[in-house]
């Protein structure tokens, strides 16, 4: 009898646990060492209600298949967002206007992707144990729209799309596809922004390790 409590509380100790604890860590964000800027997340149509606003992760058209924001809403920290306005106010004159998808994401989310993705598309979602740009509210995800018609502007491939259509180098698509995914990158190059590897519509701003990684509720932001 002694040995089998000795062989339960060893098992406790040594599976039971741990398995407990990494469980734990791995449903919060990661601890992060060092110094940070406050974080200052601004509304985007806010300082320009000329965006247009297409959230997907507020209906079921995403890749988790349900809607993961209670809002439609899209935030960044202010100087990223103050980037985007001059991005905005650049193609005006070209007949384009920003699209945007989505931008600061609570860390929760970017968790909820990384688990409902296969193993081969890892490489389109951020590991959560490290957090994601998009939770420090430093990356947007957007496309173009046509002033005239409000319609969104075709690109080589489409938002969220697993496959090598989204590389912002993909060769193909046609002339037109390819020269409004240009446009789009260079505007934002220009300004600030550097695009994701393998999505031609996410976009990291140069300050993003400035900033922690957060887990704050759209409807926490004032």
């Amino acid at each position: 009898m002694l040995h089998h409590k000795r062989t339960i509380i060893l098992f406790f100790l040594l599976i039971i646990i741990p398995c407990l604890l990494l469980n734990s860590c791995a449903t919060k964000p990661p601890v992060e060492t060092g110094e940070f800027k406050e974080s200052d997340l601004i509304e985007l149509i806010k300082l320009d209600p000329s965006f247009k606003l297409d959230i997907r992760y507020a209906t079921s058209n995403n890749l988790a298949g349900r809607p993961v924001y209670t809002e439609a809403r899209a935030f960044l920290q202010r100087p990223a967002a103050e980037a985007l306005v001059k991005v905005n106010s650049e193609l005006k004159p070209l007949g384009y206007g920003l699209l945007i998808f989505d931008g600061y994401r609570p860390w929760s989310v970017t968790k909820l992707f990384w688990d409902v993705t296969s193993k081969e598309n890892k490489k389109f979602v951020a590991d959560p144990k490290k957090g994601s740009r998009h939770n420090r509210g430093c990356a947007v995800d957007l496309s173009l729209y046509d002033l005239a018609t409000g319609k969104e502007v075709e690109m080589t491939g489409v938002y969220d799309e697993t496959s090598e259509r989204s590389y912002p180098n993909y060769k193909g698509g046609t002339d037109q596809q390819r020269k409004m995914r240009d446009l789009l990158r260079s505007k934002m190059e220009a300004n600030g922004f550097t695009v994701y590897e393998f999505e031609w519509w996410h976009f990291d701003f140069n300050s993003w390790k400035s900033y922690r990684v957060q887990n704050i509720p759209f409807s926490e932001i004032k």
